[in-house]
């Protein structure tokens, strides 16, 4: 076997197919070196999906004729002072991104440096360079990329739509803008809406104000500040409530020390710091920045530099799961507020096809077509059942009304004290007032400028759960003995999967006992159950225990088991409470943290502000 040393030529393309997989590759390139070299506004102009054309212009720094001329050559950089690999506070630093770009496609680089009379510019084609060459031009630097990929025509046969790589581009520019607050960002595609984010201040508001405009407004609603320090790791951000959550990850921004990363560290924090919060198989919203000393992360693992290694991985993780949790908790019982926004415009689609409907029948009396007017009632079903709808409504809320609550004033002018005696006035309670019950299921609750419709029984799953968590931390569960045993037949492999770990239910509580061939005796249960579904339990814990086989563990899956138990011990749908019941679990639901979302991580209550409520009405 002969062996011989590649060509320049072929080392340069070999190096391009590392770093350049598609457009949006360059443009990650091309604007990250933007942002090393000071600029403020950055400018992304693409065509043919960045095939045809792909412009990248700043207003940085620039460079001389000599460095320009360097800037083409493979590792020449300026982003190592010292050539030291371990302390990288750049963003781009293996100088291989600019000859890359220029040995698959036509690369054109036009710069002027601050203070400088003269510009120049030189021209790199397909690894064919040219002499530097005066230009004429603004101060900052402009790089022109065209007919990407046209030196190595395979590539093109992996690239997807026009339309999938501008958007692979708009959002390379989203994640970069995210750590940028301070830089203006503009970006053309040809789609029809680009993307421009103006400069913000560099400060927790300017962060927040940028993510807004790339996350959506629901996030900016729903966003919690994160933030924590722990031996020299620092972490900020901004993270969801665990009401706002999506299929994927695709709402999911980590950086490290400026650059955008993506690890499996990281992800594995944020899903451990949300727990049983978030369903499964949903994905929080959120964007979080750790910073720490450069030389404690190597970001030299990939040559995307899009993953990094920690020296103490353990402390990164730690710090994540603590910043999120501590925000989470300190959110009390807060939902989103999206909750609300979706019922409003759900009211205002009922309440619309009400109006018209209402208006269509009018014009039929007044025109005295009484056949026509019938005709119209049939084809409008649709509408009407959305009037029917808020009759139904209507009606449940008057007879709930008809039984008055002993602890509030069903006039309306006046609430009660809180029943601790301290005199705050209960319509300033963030969850107010019950004033009814429909349906047996929902509490309707009243605050000074809103209404809160609550979901009983997803709102006392969470009570009950978290009560039980407490217990299981302290390591006592409270028990109560049943004054009948509980009988509970089973399959005789279920029956055995439960004989087994008699032991490990104990310590949640639960007394089970075999009970001859496909059966179980059920002695004790946690005193959080009350009168809840003991047979509907243990069933399905014995399902779970089957499916998952010699996997299931229950010391190591305690919380998951808590709160199955707290869903068959809470208040159920479809019982009647009083007064003092309703508000008592307001109140309860106000002091516990986690309280606005089920342990399913279903909203448990939405809140419609008074003055949507008008709006809805036309009252303004």
């Amino acid at each position: 076997m002969v062996i011989r040393q590649l060509s320049a030529e072929t080392v340069n393309r070999i190096a391009a197919g590392e770093v350049i997989e598609r457009p949006a590759s360059v443009v990650k390139e091309l604007v990250e070196n933007a942002i090393d070299a000071g600029a403020t506004a950055i400018e992304v102009v693409t065509s043919g999906g960045g095939l045809s054309l792909i412009r990248v212009t700043d207003n940085g720094e620039g460079m001389a004729a000599a460095d320009l001329a360097l800037a083409v050559e493979r590792h020449a950089t300026s982003k190592l002072d010292d050539e030291n690999l371990f302390d990288i506070r750049t963003l781009g630093f293996r100088g291989e991104a600019l000859p890359s770009i220029g040995s698959v496609a036509h690369l054109e680089i036009a710069s002027r440096q601050a203070g400088s009379r003269d510009g120049f510019r030189i021209v790199v084609d397909r690894g064919r360079k040219s002499a530097v060459a005066p230009s004429a031009g603004n101060t900052g630097t402009r790089v022109e990329v065209r007919d990407l990929f046209s030196a190595t025509p395979a590539r093109l046969k992996f690239l997807k739509s026009e339309r999938a790589e501008n958007m692979a581009v708009s959002e390379v520019v989203r994640r970069i803008a995210m750590a940028n607050p301070a830089i203006a960002f503009t970006v053309t595609t040809g789609e029809r809406a680009g993307l421009k984010l103006p400069a913000a201040a560099d400060t927790a508001d300017g962060l927040l104000s940028r993510l807004g405009r790339i996350m959506g407004r629901e996030f900016l609603d729903d966003a919690l500040a994160i933030s924590g320090e722990r031996e020299g790791i620092r972490l900020q951000g901004f993270a969801g409530l665990p009401t706002l959550h999506r299929p994927d990850q695709t709402q999911q921004y980590l950086f490290v020390n400026g650059r955008v990363v993506k690890d499996r560290l990281l992800v594995g924090a944020v899903r451990a710091a949300y727990g049983d919060l978030i369903p499964k198989g949903r994905f929080p919203l959120l964007a979080l920045f750790v910073s720490l000393d450069p030389r404690d992360v190597d970001v030299n693992v990939h040559p995307a530099k899009s993953e990094v290694r920690f020296r103490d991985t353990a402390a990164v993780r730690s710090l994540i799961i603590g910043g999120v949790r501590a925000s989470l908790e300190a959110a009390g019982h807060r939902a989103s507020a999206q909750g609300g926004m979706a019922t409003m415009d759900v009211l205002a689609r009922a309440a619309a096809a009400t109006a018209t409907a209402v208006a269509d029948d009018a014009r039929a009396v007044v025109a005295g077509d009484a056949h026509a007017m019938h005709r119209a009632g049939g084809d409008r079903a649709g509408s009407r059942s959305a009037s029917g709808m808020r009759l139904q409504l209507d009606s449940g809320f008057a007879e709930a009304m008809q039984a008055p609550f002993s602890a509030v004033d069903r006039s309306g002018l006046a609430a009660p004290t809180d029943a601790a005696g301290s005199g705050e006035d209960v319509w300033d309670r963030p969850l107010g007032v019950a004033r009814a019950q429909l349906h047996e299921t929902y509490i309707v609750a009243q605050t000074r400028d809103s209404v809160v419709i609550v979901d009983q029984h997803a709102a006392h799953e969470r009570l009950v759960y978290e009560r039980m968590k407490t217990m299981l931390a302290a390591g006592h569960v409270e028990r109560q003995g049943l004054l009948i045993p509980l009988v509970v037949d089973l399959s005789e492999a279920e029956a055995d999967a439960l004989g087994e770990r008699v032991a490990e239910f104990a310590e949640l509580g639960l007394a089970i006992e075999p009970f001859g061939a496909g059966a179980v005796v059920v002695r004790e249960v946690p005193a959080l159950l009350g009168k809840g579904d003991v047979a509907g339990l243990v069933k399905d814990l014995a399902a779970e225990i089957v499916s998952e086989g010699a996997g299931f563990a229950l010391k190591e899956r305690l919380e998951a088991v808590a709160s199955r138990m707290a869903c068959h011990g809470s208040v159920r749908a479809g019982r009647r409470l009083t007064g003092e019941e309703m508000n008592a679990l307001l109140r309860e639901m106000e002091a516990t943290p986690y309280s606005g979302q089920c342990n399913h991580g279903r909203p448990t209550y939405v809140e419609l502000k008074l003055s949507d409520i008008e709006r809805l009405f036309g009252r303004r």
